[in-house]
């Protein structure tokens, strides 16, 4: 449950972190502070919920895009975030294509990198309590 948990935390921060770095490098991509945190909750489930259901529809009728989920539910989660006022606005075609990319980006990263820092460090407190 704790490992869930930490899982969870961290595809929040990572989420928010891959909004507000497209908010700093894309001077269209605008994030309402007002709705910042209901964004990145939006913007987390509609990922987490829509990667598995863009997979398994993407393996049994497009197998040849399998490679481009990751950027296809981060553009759709992106959308369904900024339908939601007072959180995100992005404006004009080249600025999605680029948010996408960089949200992408971050939350890979960010969804690759900290799981090894703290689920690491947990176990290796866990080790070192029970010895």
């Amino acid at each position: 449950m704790v490992r869930f948990l930490i899982r969870a935390a961290i595809y929040l921060v990572t989420a928010a972190l891959g909004l507000l770095v497209a908010s700093w490098i894309l001077p269209d991509f605008h994030i309402e502070w007002g709705g910042f945190l209901v964004a990145v909750a939006v913007f987390a489930i509609a990922q987490s919920v829509l990667s598995p259901f863009i997979f398994n529809v993407a393996r049994k009728y497009a197998s040849a895009i399998l490679g481009g989920i990751g950027l296809v539910s981060t553009f759709v989660a992106l959308l369904i975030a900024s339908l939601f006022p007072g959180g995100i606005r992005i404006e004009g075609a080249v600025t999605w294509v680029l948010a996408t990319l960089i949200v992408w980006i971050v939350t890979a990263l960010g969804g690759w990198v900290l799981p090894l820092i703290f689920l690491k460090r947990r176990a290796g407190d866990r080790n070192a309590a029970a010895a």
